[in-house]
């Protein structure tokens, strides 16, 4: 990106979209994916190698339960693997070849702007969420359901956890949706211009807040398949990723009047 750019933003102007926008930008996604495969593949194997070292962690620990809670916390870390994407998708956007360097140097030169600050925040909830889910669990289950459901998973059948499941699925829905909305737009727009993190987060959730059928079924459509994408030992995600991580950069233009 040029550094003329991040020279000065003024305060961002949020755009009313339609569905044919969430059409645009997924198409856009994938464009760009099979343009520059490598990056997307280098890029989400990362997250994907990390997902694995966490199961197996759990595995080893005999606590392989945890990966329920973890595989809808895990893609709240998402956003940050995918900045690199952010800058392919905008070189393209540009009709530049992406290199290496220059992917690596705005990820790194991340560091000194406002995505740190707002790591902190996707950290806060992630943090929430696990306490959360082990609140919900012990209420349902009992303590003592801690120590066997490796062992014997048909527990979650159960009248309880079944019940278990649901109160969970809809705390954990609720709490993401609210980290969808303070982020879906901030990140890219955090990466493309110089404003501060809370200013991001207030016009994500202004775009989110105006164009809220809209990005509800963006929400839904990124989430689910992303979980499902988990499902074959993250694998699904080498490709699932990257298409979403380009995707957001070309909604995020649609979304935001540009500067």
């Amino acid at each position: 990106m040029q550094e003329a750019a991040l020279a000065g933003s003024a305060t961002p102007v949020v755009r009313r979209i339609g569905f044919h926008d969430l059409k645009f930008a997924l198409v856009q996604g994938i464009r760009d994916f099979l343009a520059c495969p490598l990056f997307g593949l280098v890029i989400a194997g990362l997250f994907v190698a990390g997902g694995m070292a966490i199961w197996l962690l759990l595995y080893m620990e005999n606590t392989s339960w945890l990966i329920l809670p973890i595989a809808v916390a895990f893609p709240l870390i998402g956003p940050f693997v995918v900045v690199g994407l952010y800058e392919v998708s905008h070189e393209l956007e540009n009709g530049e070849r992406p290199t290496w360097a220059g992917v690596f140097d705005r990820i790194i030169r991340q560091k000194d702007r406002q995505i740190p600050s707002i790591a902190f925040v996707m950290i806060f909830f992630a943090g929430i969420w696990f306490f959360l889910a082990h609140l919900v669990f012990a209420l349902f289950m009992g303590l003592s359901a801690m120590t066997n459901i490796s062992s014997s998973p048909e527990v979650l059948l159960t009248t309880q956890g079944l019940t278990m499941l649901a109160v969970g699925t809809v705390v954990g829905g609720m709490l993401a949706l609210l980290l969808f909305s303070l982020t879906v737009v901030s990140l890219p727009l955090l990466v493309d211009r110089e404003i501060d993190f809370v200013t991001g987060m207030i016009t994500s959730v202004q775009a989110v807040a105006r164009n809220f059928p809209v990005m509800l079924v963006w929400a839904a459509l990124v989430g689910g398949l992303t979980l499902l994408a988990m499902i074959p030992m993250f694998l699904g995600l080498l490709v699932v990723l990257p298409v979403f991580g380009h995707a957001t950069w070309h909604l995020y233009r649609r979304v935001l009047e540009p500067e």
